[in-house]
């Protein structure tokens, strides 16, 4: 996993990606990235198990970017982050380190693409967001939360160094909970 120094970049501009591992990129968003964002949040398939359950409306893709792009001005350091293949530079989806709602947990997350669905992504994303919280940092704890019948999120988060501990009450429901501690020094 490289990481890189941030550009500077214009309102519009794509910025250079800070994070890469062997085949994703990660970049800050920007307001030019609302299409990819839309049609993302607005694929059933994807958002079956997040919030409602519902696919996003344009006035809501609007306000979840606004959110996306102030997110690192309140938390630096933490955020949403845009992810491309490396090897075709195809947009698939975004990777966050963030608060996990209203608690003081920091949360791994993730939404793709179905296209990149079973193919490593979104352990490889996951698991550079998990050594970037613990190596960069120095996080103590971070977490992953699913529903109940999100199994494929389950295996991701277990195979990026989190353990099932059980239940949490994150975003006014009851999710599934999995969590992993940084070895004391």
């Amino acid at each position: 996993m490289k990481r890189k120094a941030s550009r500077h970049h214009k309102r519009d501009a794509r910025p250079a990606p800070w994070l890469e591992t062997m085949r994703l990129d990660f970049r800050e968003f920007v307001p030019a990235d609302y299409d990819d964002l839309f049609r993302l949040g607005s694929d059933p398939r994807v958002m079956r198990y997040i919030g409602s359950g519902k696919p996003l409306t344009h006035e809501v893709s609007a306000r979840v970017l606004a959110r996306i792009l102030g997110y690192h001005a309140l938390y630096p350091d933490l955020g949403y982050w845009y992810a491309s293949r490396r090897d075709t530079g195809a947009f698939i989806g975004w990777f966050s380190l963030k608060y996990a709602g209203k608690s003081p947990d920091i949360e791994v997350g993730y939404w793709l693409l179905p296209n990149a669905w079973g193919q490593g992504f979104a352990t490889e994303g996951a698991q550079a967001m998990v050594d970037y919280g613990f190596d960069d940092l120095c996080l103590h704890r971070i977490i992953g939360v699913t529903h109940r019948g999100n199994k494929a999120s389950q295996r991701v988060l277990m195979k990026a160094g989190l353990e099932d501990a059980g239940w949490g009450d994150y975003y006014d429901q009851r999710l599934r909970l999995f969590a992993a501690e940084r070895e004391p020094d």
